[in-house]
């Protein structure tokens, strides 16, 4: 059995002693943070990097890669995956994204809808939301409980912990059987989320992502931020970290995701895999082979 993924260091990794307070994750970037063509350099190259492991990833077919994103609208979700993972065959990478769950996902544990998901082996997998909807949004509206047809529970405290224990469990067995599990909260602030609705609203090519529902959530903005407060204090673990992203600048922010899902994959030790003698004494005469025929042929 593989050992579970560890994180590597990171300033924005959130302590997985249940230490985060959401006050404290700052949402610009920091100052010594580069200008923004820098920024976009530094990306390609990343990209690039990515796009390499994610190669190798494919060939040694071992592990595969799980990467989580939560946000409030406007926070750059989107925009950060295209950026991070242009570079990436798509038969390597499968973005999933999960909105207000249908009839039959309601009709299946909270789980199952994204289950479904899971990237094989050497392939990368996105999940622009996830199971997270479940102790998040939710959790700020609990009637929305009423449409899944639970058994009863003994308050609502309970039935959120249960579910931080089955995630807990979920990314737990995830990891053993080989599979890296990150996880991002693009952070930012509330001005900043006002500013995007903005341009959203004066921007007609921009009008198709405004719905009156998100300026209706900016009204559970402390609930919203108390309950990922939660969420990443019950469920980060070393084999399954949670990164709280500054979000307010798009370059910073897309720079550090990539920085740290090149620095997981490169933790993984990834190569191309390598033909025994034998192999490659079978090869040379399939290149004899191939040799002789076009000359033959001439």
């Amino acid at each position: 059995m593989n050992p579970p993924f560890v994180a590597p260091e990171s300033p924005y990794l959130a302590p997985f002693e249940g230490r985060l307070n959401h006050q404290d994750c700052h949402t610009g970037p920091p100052e010594w943070a580069p200008g923004k063509k820098d920024l976009r350099k530094q990306l390609k190259m990343l990209a690039r990097e990515i796009d390499q492991q994610q190669r190798m990833l494919y060939a040694q077919d071992r592990f595969a890669v799980l990467l989580v994103f939560q946000a409030l609208d406007a926070a750059g979700k989107d925009g950060t995956i295209r950026a991070v993972f242009n570079r990436v065959d798509p038969n390597g990478l499968h973005v999933a994204s999960f909105k207000a769950p249908t009839h039959e996902e309601v009709e299946h544990d909270f789980l199952w809808r994204t289950t479904k998901e899971l990237p094989r082996r050497g392939s990368i997998g996105v999940f622009n939301r996830s199971y997270y909807e479940e102790v998040l949004v939710v959790r700020v509206h609990p009637e929305f409980l009423g449409g899944q047809n639970l058994p009863p529970w003994d308050s609502l405290d309970a039935l959120w912990q249960q579910r931080y224990e089955a995630i807990r469990q979920h990314e737990l067995h995830l990891a053993q059987s080989g599979t890296v599990v990150i996880k991002f909260w693009l952070k930012h602030s509330r001005e900043e989320q006002r500013q995007r609705f903005l341009d959203r609203l004066t921007e007609p090519e921009k009008h198709w992502k405004f719905s009156e529902r998100d300026v209706a959530e900016r009204g559970y903005w402390d609930q919203y931020m108390q309950c990922y407060q939660d969420a990443v204090n019950a469920t980060s673990r070393p084999w399954a970290p949670w990164y709280v992203i500054p979000a307010d600048s798009k370059p910073f922010m897309r720079l550090q995701v990539a920085t740290i899902v090149r620095d997981a994959m490169a933790g993984l030790g990834l190569a191309f895999p390598t033909s025994s003698a034998e192999r490659k004494e079978e090869l040379k005469l399939m290149v004899k082979q191939l040799e002789n025929e076009d000359s033959a042929s001439s």
